[in-house]
């Protein structure tokens, strides 16, 4: 489901004053008493409104293209989707043919093979029914949906009582990934879940690229004589797991602080939630509530060895201007690319 805001003319900056200042003409036979043209506008003031009134022109398209940008490329991948805390969350990397928790299933998500889904906040899980039943409907192959494996006998549930009320097939392949397995997505993707903490059980996910790599035994050896070897049998290579993506969901910062979790603060992209911004709410508020203040993420900065960290699920209180000033704190703390994901967020402007 895509946003749009409409912004109306009418909210545009004014770049000139409606009102201009009194400059009187000098007087031609009095050449002493001449005013430049300059000094007057000086000291009327009006050089610094229209500068001003730039300024603000400036801050509004900054803020419109915030709003209506679809997505952001980071290391490679096109990250785009929703996460507003509370209401959606879906955020979907097609180069991976996957979404991370399905929202009330943005039309987007419905080609992507693959959802995992965190936790079972409905603005989490909700769109399920609807992303399976769309597939079906565009013919495209049963999805695959990973679910933390405490909840998958109640998401099977949620199926079936969908297929008796709408006497609709569903299909389906659905897999429980517990903390610490391994799924291969294909040949050169595997993924695995990590611990998180929220309100309910919960849990992030890694996606690793594979790759095969010759073992230092046989580096000296011609083709040939690898040739050989694997032909008989011999095991000739390491299997190389580089963590690309790392996913979060709504959790409290803690996770930041498992050393099992290193491989999500290492990974080439961090997409991590920062509900709340400001001190308008506390990091105790955040932490009752299952989530992370940005404060904590400051806080434990040190641990970040991402390429680049996207920010996720905003509590829908912040303006567009609120999340840019607050990734700017973060900014300067990391080495990483900081980067919020807005859409869906409204501009003071609009």
């Amino acid at each position: 489901m895509q946003l749009s805001l409409p912004i109306s003319p009418t909210k545009l900056p004014t770049i000139f004053p409606f009102h201009h200042p009194n400059i009187s003409k000098p007087p031609t036979t009095c050449l002493q008493s001449h005013v430049s043209p300059v000094n007057s506008l000086k000291t009327s003031g009006y050089l610094s409104s229209i500068s001003r009134a730039i300024d603000e022109e400036e801050e509004y398209r900054k803020a419109r293209a915030a709003v209506t940008r679809k997505g952001v490329d980071l290391e490679g991948y096109t990250i785009e989707g929703l996460s507003i805390g509370g209401h959606e969350t879906c955020v979907i990397i097609p180069e991976l043919k996957c979404a991370f928790d399905i929202g009330r299933c943005p039309s987007r998500a419905i080609q992507q093979n693959f959802v995992f889904i965190t936790h079972a906040h409905l603005d989490h899980i909700g769109g399920l029914p609807m992303y399976v039943a769309s597939r079906g409907l565009y013919s495209l192959k049963p999805p695959t949906i990973f679910v933390p494996p405490c909840i998958k006998d109640d998401v099977e549930k949620l199926f079936d009582i969908h297929r008796s009320l709408g006497n609709v097939e569903l299909n389906l392949d659905l897999v429980a990934l517990d903390v610490g397995e391994t799924y291969e997505m294909r040949n050169d993707i595997v993924v695995r879940p990590f611990k998180t903490h929220h309100v309910i059980p919960s849990q992030g996910y890694v996606i690793y690229s594979v790759r095969k790599k010759l073992k230092k035994q046989y580096i000296h050896l011609k083709g040939k004589q690898i040739e050989k070897l694997k032909k008989s049998g011999v095991e000739i290579t390491d299997i190389i797991l580089s963590p690309e993506v790392a996913f979060t969901g709504d959790t409290t910062a803690e996770y930041m602080l498992n050393p099992r979790n290193a491989d999500a603060l290492r990974a080439k992209v961090l997409i991590t939630e920062a509900t709340f911004l400001d001190e308008g709410c506390s990091i105790e508020h955040a932490r009752q509530h299952g989530h992370t203040h940005l404060s904590e993420i400051i806080q434990h900065a040190e641990w970040i060895r991402n390429k680049a960290v996207l920010l996720t699920h905003f509590s829908s209180r912040y303006h567009v201007e609120d999340i840019r000033q607050a990734v700017l704190k973060l900014q300067s703390k990391v080495s990483a690319k900081v980067v919020p994901l807005t859409e869906g967020f409204k501009s003071m402007y609009a």
